[in-house]
């Protein structure tokens, strides 16, 4: 597939009659090529090799790396590289690439600036050999180092990057053509955009197969999308309940599915280019995925013919054309690719080794690409909860999962004293990774009877520790929803589903004043810890729960149990109640209605949101609370209502801030690195003034920082 190019004669234009085109076989318009292509290796390698334009390739070498430049301070995280790597802190590794270690904080950096220059010379095209192998050396031993960042999107920057370390991308708006007048304007092999179009091809097509899932199929993956603005044309023809099945999970479905044939042929391409920058402009608001809908926004074009730079920018003034891609010039032979006999040439080129070698390869990546996402029968210590590998397998938001309730036990080897950690502390990388990933299964444990620090484990074995997902209780997802629709605003309820054997214990805040529990299915055996009493419920029945105390819900059945909390946060209805007097007495002084003087501890509510929080009077903290409150509010409407140029504005605040950041913190490492520390007062003062930030920022961070009651969770 993906061989839709046949190079500088593959389309009718002024200097082709059109009679040519006609001439043409079916499939020879259709896919580019001719059946016979296909009929020996000779014609195969002949084919993959065929000369084709290099402007679509230099123009998408051009955007990706400069869409990586970008990504190297937010997503890669030069901005926050420090936090990160403190020098000597533990790190969560790949298991095959675990002899792989953080340098140093000041090597880092330099790392860091490799990747970076690697980034920017396949932008311009300048060395470019070089420039691809600093950026994916530098890139892969990132993308190695830390798991916790894994993703499949930071995969496919990876891939890409190596294939265009083999490729020819610098022989169009390149400055090595410059440099090289043999490198300027030359043929490329068709193989280059074939690998290109066939991942692509992949990444949306299996994304669109994994979609197939039940989870995807029936509404629940993305669910809480349909709830976004960006939905709200769709809202006024259709209920919520459609947008979220019909256009969230209906449409990314068939999008996935049919985007890489719709792009490959001509007459559906420009719907298709349409309907894909759509969906990757909503995904750019949806989901904070750095570059990710750019850099497959830079790919739809490699599927229009290899000549689209020079018809777009020859559409130009001839006075910009100095600094515009070339657009006139037909490209010159290349001794990449393999010309038949033709006019121009006498003597066709045979095939060398190095074209059998690309056909090759062009082959076996496509293949390996192909096998990936289905080759969980191999590496089984992997698999997680979706019984596949999840970042190869393009597995793309196909299941949202929240965690309710996570205990980690640990137990003191020389000392036997047990203790237990809390998975929401952060690890010593300064708050950026959780101390454990309750989305993925390879990073939790789950049996608890398991130890382990001693589990055993191989790349090649299922794990027996790792429990499967109760599947079985799918069908119970709709009582779910008619429960949680038949309570009210106040009433919160939390469904459970536990193994034969298995307990949780859970501790019910004194905030949660009405706190019950009940049987769906199975039979559980509830222990009140602190009054020592069992009682075993079955299907139906419920018992109340005491506030501020531990309870055990131990599964008793042969098969798995599941249950429901039911609960109302009594301390937050009532702060609710105090908010709405405190709102109807400011509305009836703001009126004049209210006739009564107001005490002093109340005098904040007549200048609102003028005054300074810190003034109020600190023996009435309500009012503190409700004036804070209506003050975030009142800045989320704002924003939410801000222009185009202020969202703008505020955009380009905050990336000049972490681009500087990630620009002064590289400068300080260089010096230190080549003339040793300096003073630590001079230091000091210098990562000061790189941790800058705007004043907006800064009130919003004192803000978050202020004292504010915290109300318990169950």
């Amino acid at each position: 597939m993906s061989m839709h190019e046949t190079g500088s004669t593959s389309r009718a234009t002024a200097k082709e009659p059109a009679e040519a085109m006609h001439s043409r076989s079916r499939m020879q318009r259709l896919f580019g090529f001719e059946k016979e292509d296909l009929s020996s290796w000779h014609r195969f390698v002949c084919l993959l090799n065929r000369p084709t334009d290099p402007a679509s390739l230099g123009i998408f070498r051009c955007l990706f790396g400069m869409l990586m430049a970008v990504d190297i301070t937010q997503e890669r995280g030069l901005s926050h590289l420090d936090y990160k790597y403190l020098d000597g802190a533990p790190i969560c590794r790949f298991p095959l690439f675990n002899f792989l270690e953080p340098l140093p904080m000041d090597w880092m950096y330099c790392v860091y600036l490799v990747m970076f220059l690697g980034a920017v010379g396949i932008m311009l095209g300048w060395f470019y050999r070089l420039s691809c192998l600093m950026f994916i050396s530098t890139y892969w031993y990132i993308f190695f180092l830390d798991k916790t960042a894994w993703n499949n999107h930071s995969y496919l920057y990876g891939l890409i990057g190596f294939q265009l370390t083999l490729m020819d991308a610098n022989r169009y708006w390149a400055i090595d053509g410059l440099r090289n007048p043999k490198k300027r304007n030359a043929h490329v092999p068709l193989w280059n955009y074939t690998i290109l179009r066939a991942q692509i091809f992949i990444v949306y097509f299996i994304a669109g197969v994994k979609k197939l899932d039940a989870d995807w199929v029936e509404g629940y993956s993305m669910k809480y999308l349909a709830h976004h603005w960006l939905f709200d044309p769709f809202k006024v023809i259709l209920p919520v309940e459609l947008v979220s099945l019909m256009v969230v999970h209906g449409g990314g479905l068939i999008l996935d599915l049919t985007a890489g044939y719709l792009l490959f042929f001509d007459v559906t391409r420009p719907a298709a280019i349409i309907f894909v920058t759509y969906f990757h402009c909503m995904n750019s608001q949806l989901f904070s995925i750095g570059m990710f809908p750019y850099t497959m926004l830079a790919t739809s074009p490699l599927f229009c013919y290899a000549d689209w730079p020079r018809r777009f920018f020859g559409r130009f003034p001839e006075f910009l054309q100095f600094v515009l891609p070339l657009t006139s010039d037909e490209p010159r032979p290349s001794p990449s690719c393999v010309y038949p006999k033709s006019p121009a040439l006498s003597q066709p080129t045979a095939p060398r080794f190095r074209h059998k070698m690309a056909a090759f390869f062009t082959v076996v990546y496509i293949a390996e690409q192909l096998f990936l996402p289905y080759s969980h029968f191999i590496t089984k210590g992997y698999n997680n909860w979706t019984n596949g590998l999840y970042g190869y397998s393009w597995d793309m938001m196909v299941h949202s999962r929240t965690h309710q309730h996570v205990k980690i036990t640990y137990k003191d080897g020389v000392t036997g004293q047990i203790g237990y950690l809390n998975p929401g502390v952060s690890t010593t990388q300064a708050t950026l990774t959780p101390l454990v990933n309750t989305t993925h299964a390879p990073l939790v444990i789950f049996d608890p009877r398991v130890d382990v620090v001693k589990a055993d484990w191989s790349p090649f074995r299922p794990n027996p520790w790792l429990m499967p997902l109760l599947v079985d209780l799918s069908p119970w997802r709709t009582k779910f929803e008619e429960v949680e629709e038949s309570l009210d605003n106040q009433t919160e309820v939390v469904f459970i589903a536990d193994f034969p054997g298995l307990h949780l214990e859970n501790y019910v805040s004194e905030d949660l004043g009405n706190t019950s529990v009940q049987v769906l299915q199975g039979q559980v055996q509830v222990e009140m810890v602190d009054e020592k009493k069992n009682l075993t419920l079955t299907s139906g029945e419920k018992i109340q729960l005491p506030a501020g105390a531990y309870h055990k819900v131990y599964t008793v059945s042969e098969t798995p149990s599941c249950y429901m909390y039911i609960y109302v946060n009594t301390t937050e209805v009532e702060l609710q109640k105090n908010f709405t007097k405190l709102l109807e007495l400011q509305e009836r002084v703001r009126n004049g209605t209210e006739t009564e003087p107001l005490p002093p501890e109340l005098q904040p509510l007549i200048t609102g949101l003028d005054d300074e929080v810190a003034e109020v009077n600190d023996t009435d903290p309500m009012v503190r609370l409700f004036l804070k409150r209506q003050k975030r509010m009142q800045e989320v409407k704002k924003r939410r209502e801000a222009s185009l140029l202020e969202r703008f504005d505020r955009f380009a605040t905050k990336k000049y801030y972490m681009i500087r950041r990630g620009v002064l913190m590289t400068a300080i490492a260089m010096r230190n690195l080549a003339v040793g520390l300096p003073p630590l007062e001079q230091l000091r003062s210098e990562i000061d003034y790189a941790n800058m930030k705007a004043p907006e920022s800064e009130a919003a961070q004192k803000e978050s920082l202020a004292d504010e009651p915290r109300h318990g969770e169950l």
